[in-house]
């Protein structure tokens, strides 16, 4: 027996990257997982396969949550045709990098649309149902770069920074019906984005992480099943870095 059986899992972003590797660890743990992607159809259904294929259940789901319109469209249709959510991942993400002077308005308003607004789209969409049924479970994926901040990545920072606002916020407001929420940091990981590293860069990384080594997808997984497993039922409003000691 998993210690999520017969919950069910909204990743947001769960296509590729870290949140394949989310969708891939909830399910080992039991959950239904709901893959949530906005055009790669083909990859959150490779996810779902590779997830069935392990022996457990998936299902691939539309949806645009950088707008409030497709945010509650979204929590609506894994309500009604998958089954009551009880835990929600946010971690659909997008950098636009650049020096504060030649950032666009268009490249800092997609990030903060997508990275907190979808957010906080999301639980506002999902806390009605959750407040109803006096339980539920979420966690907003931040990063390092929100708690400490980074050159050329203002609005990245901005919007994960802003994550670690909501989290602590909705924890207060939502915890005496039963609803934890928790947010979580990851360092450098192992991604697409990582892999485009300069070797100077990647350096001065592992030069400043005292284990080593940039993290894995499954590093940040790992971490995300405990905090929505009832391991961690008195944990709320708390943010658990996962950044191999970056940030210390």
């Amino acid at each position: 027996m998993g210690e999520l059986d017969g919950r069910i899992a909204l990743v947001t972003g769960g296509s590729r990257g870290i949140g394949a590797a989310i969708c891939t660890e909830l399910a080992a743990a039991g959950a239904t997982v709901a893959v949530n992607y906005v055009r790669n159809a083909e990859a959150a259904e490779r996810v779902c396969a590779e997830i069935s294929a392990a022996g457990g259940t998936a299902h691939a789901v539309a949806g645009d949550v950088s707008g409030s319109d497709g945010a509650r469209a979204l929590v609506g249709g894994v309500e009604e045709s998958v089954g009551p959510i009880a835990i929600l991942i946010n971690n659909a993400g997008i950098t636009r990098d650049n020096l504060i002077m030649k950032l666009s308005v268009e490249d800092w308003q997609q990030v903060i649309d997508t990275n907190l607004a979808g957010a906080f789209f999301t639980c506002q969409a999902v806390a009605r149902p959750m407040l109803k049924r006096r339980s539920g479970s979420i966690v907003n994926v931040s990063s390092v770069v929100g708690v400490h901040g980074n050159a050329g990545q203002t609005n990245y920072a901005a919007s994960k920074a802003g994550l670690i606002g909501l989290t602590k916020s909705l924890a207060k407001e939502l915890g005496s019906r039963g609803i934890r929420v928790n947010a979580i940091a990851p360092g450098y990981i192992t991604t697409e984005i990582t892999a485009g590293l300069p070797d100077g860069a990647r350096d001065a990384i592992l030069a400043g992480t005292p284990l080593g080594r940039l993290g894995d997808p499954a590093d940040v997984a790992r971490a995300i099943r405990f905090l929505v497993s009832d391991a961690a039922s008195f944990i709320t409003g708390d943010v658990l870095a996962v950044d191999g000691g970056l940030g210390i």
